[in-house]
C-alpha cells in the first residue's frame, strides 16, 4: 500500500501491511466541540506508537480527510457527538454504525463533511476493516474561544484509556512517552495546544462573552 501521507513523527512510514489512523475531529474554538482534537493532542503528548500508526488532527477539514480514511486498515475516531445524553457521557460506535452516528443531531458542518468522507471511502472501495468512534456528549458549544468544560476534560481521560486499550489490541504498541514531542513534531500547533489556548484567552473584563456590547439592550 502506497502511503498518501508525508513521513513525519506524526505520520511515520513503515513496512507493516496494516495502517492504523487515529483521527480527532472538531473545532477547538467552540468549547466542547474541540473534544476530538484534544484527545489526539493528548495521545501524542503522552504516548508513542508503532511506525504504522498515524495520529491526525483532523479539525474541520471535511473531505480533505478522505485519503486518511482510504489509507487506514483500522480507524479510531474521537469526536464530540450529540447523543442526547448527560454531558460527559462516552459512547462507543463500531464499523457500519459509525456513519449513521456521525450524521445524527449534527452540531456543526464538520460532521456532515465527515459523513461524506466515510461514504466516499466506501464508494472507492478503500474503507477500513475496523472503525471505532469514541464519542463524547458535549456540555457547552456556544462559547467561542472557550475550552473544554471540566466534566468533558474528565471524560477525555476515560476516552484516552479506551483508545489506548483499543490501539493495543490492534497492535499499535502504545508506550508512555519519556518526554513530550517537540513543537515541530507535535500533532497540533503549539499555539493552539490546550494549555496555551486556555492561557491566552482574554478575561471577562477584557472580552464580551455573549456578543457585541454596542448592540445589546441595557437591562431595565
Amino acid at each position: 500500500m502506497d502511503s498518501l501521507m508525508p513521513e513525519s513523527a506524526c505520520h511515520p512510514s513503515g513496512d507493516s501491511s496494516e495502517t492504523i489512523v487515529v483521527l480527532g475531529i472538531g473545532n477547538v474554538l467552540w468549547a466542547d466541540e474541540g473534544f476530538g482534537v484534544r484527545c489526539v493532542e493528548a495521545l501524542d503528548a503522552r504516548w508513542t506508537f508503532a511506525p504504522h500508526v498515524s495520529l491526525v488532527d483532523g479539525g474541520t477539514q471535511g473531505l480533505y480527510l478522505v485519503h486518511y480514511v482510504q489509507q487506514a486498515t483500522r480507524l479510531l475516531i474521537f469526536d464530540a457527538i450529540d447523543y442526547g445524553l448527560e454531558p460527559g457521557t462516552l459512547k462507543l460506535i463500531e464499523n457500519e454504525d459509525v456513519p449513521r452516528f456521525m450524521g445524527a443531531k449534527k452540531m456543526s458542518l464538520h460532521q456532515t463533511g465527515f459523513q461524506e468522507v466515510l461514504s466516499l471511502a466506501t464508494l472507492t472501495g478503500r474503507y477500513p476493516q475496523s472503525v471505532l468512534l469514541i464519542g463524547c456528549q458535549p456540555e457547552e458549544l456556544e462559547d467561542y474561544g472557550g475550552s473544554l468544560r471540566p466534566r468533558i476534560k474528565l471524560a477525555l481521560e476515560d476516552a484516552l484509556a479506551l483508545g489506548v486499550d483499543t490501539l493495543r489490541l490492534w497492535g499499535a504498541d502504545p508506550k508512555p512517552r519519556l518526554a513530550p514531542p517537540s513543537d515541530d513534531d507535535a500533532v497540533s500547533q503549539a499555539t493552539i495546544a490546550l494549555a496555551a489556548y486556555e492561557a491566552g484567552r482574554p478575561s471577562e473584563d477584557e472580552a464580551c462573552r455573549v456578543g457585541d456590547a454596542r448592540f445589546m439592550p441595557e437591562a431595565g
